[in-house]
């Protein structure tokens, strides 16, 4: 019950943000990976510490780094750099 409340929270966390996924129309097909990708990618910091909230550092560090460093990434060198460091030191 608490996983599809925290889907929901997540779920509107980034319809109210369409600027961070401005090519998507059904932000509810979107998944974990997507939403944290884009925020971690597109977003200013009070995004960053939104989505942080409401997913855990924790779970968000997991997803970054499971999915930041493959060989075909779609994170950014500086988001992947600093987000690298940043999950380091603080998850």
């Amino acid at each position: 019950m608490q996983r599809i409340k925290n889907r929901v929270k997540l779920n509107n966390f980034i319809k109210k943000r369409p600027y961070l996924i401005w090519y998507v129309k059904d932000y509810d097909a979107l998944d974990e990976v997507s939403i944290v990708e884009h925020t971690l990618n597109y977003g200013n910091w009070d995004d960053v510490q939104k989505m942080i909230k409401l997913l855990g550092i924790k779970k968000t560090a997991e997803i970054f780094r499971e999915h930041a460093f493959r060989k075909r990434t779609n994170y950014g060198k500086r988001a992947r750099n600093y987000f690298n460091l940043y999950f380091n030191k603080y998850a």
